[in-house]
């Protein structure tokens, strides 16, 4: 899927999440709405008074994640993005009380929404995960001209084809070969294949 489908699905199908910030170096955490997307990136809005503002003025690094709503666990997905953001005033807030209406409830007036900033997170990493797919679904991406930084477990050339990493995968997401490989996008990152192998030809990426 495309980067955009990813913001469309966080803005669109999940909208409120749970954002980390720094505070003195300790990470504290509160629950957003992200308001619009574009192929950009995403954009939220907090007022000048809070400490999140400031804690976003202090640090502009952030991460968020999410969650769809599902009969149960196994009918969600998830996306988490760690990223940049910068202020951009009031640029895209009347586009953000068009698109959520129910912004005009908390804010009724244009005197009182001038307490409101809007951000963009504008770069970062993120990564998608679906367990309502058999096997489940793991992707990870980039926007803002981020570098994909690799994690998971990787099988390397001293792989000796015995098998063992397979027979504990609870996804079957081992390809055989020569040597073995991983299929990222369904690995669960549970680490038995790491664990169980004789001979160290798995690392870890974090």
């Amino acid at each position: 899927m495309s980067v955009e489908i990813y913001f469309k699905i966080l803005a669109n199908e999940i909208h409120s999440v749970v954002v980390a910030t720094l505070n003195k170096g300790l990470p504290t955490t509160r629950v957003i709405d992200i308001m619009l997307y574009d192929k950009n990136g995403i954009y939220f809005l907090t007022a000048k008074g809070k400490a999140f503002y400031e804690h976003l003025k202090t640090n502009p690094y952030i991460s968020l994640s999410g969650l769809t709503s599902g009969s149960d666990s196994m009918q969600r997905k998830s996306i988490t993005i760690s990223g940049y953001t910068k202020d951009i005033g009031s640029q895209k807030l009347e586009e953000i009380f068009k698109k959520n209406p129910y912004m005009a409830d908390i804010y009724p007036s244009k005197e009182s929404r001038m307490a409101l900033n809007v951000f963009h997170l504008y770069k970062g990493q993120g990564e998608y995960f679906d367990l309502s797919t058999k096997p489940i679904t793991r992707t990870n991406f980039v926007f803002g001209g981020e570098e994909l930084k690799k994690s998971g477990y990787f099988i390397t050339e001293n792989c000796k084809a015995c098998g063992k990493c397979k027979e504990k995968c609870p996804q079957s997401c081992i390809e055989i070969g020569k040597i073995y490989k991983i299929n990222q996008e369904q690995c669960l990152h549970c680490g038995n294949c790491y664990e169980i192998c004789p001979n160290e030809a798995i690392v870890k990426l974090i």
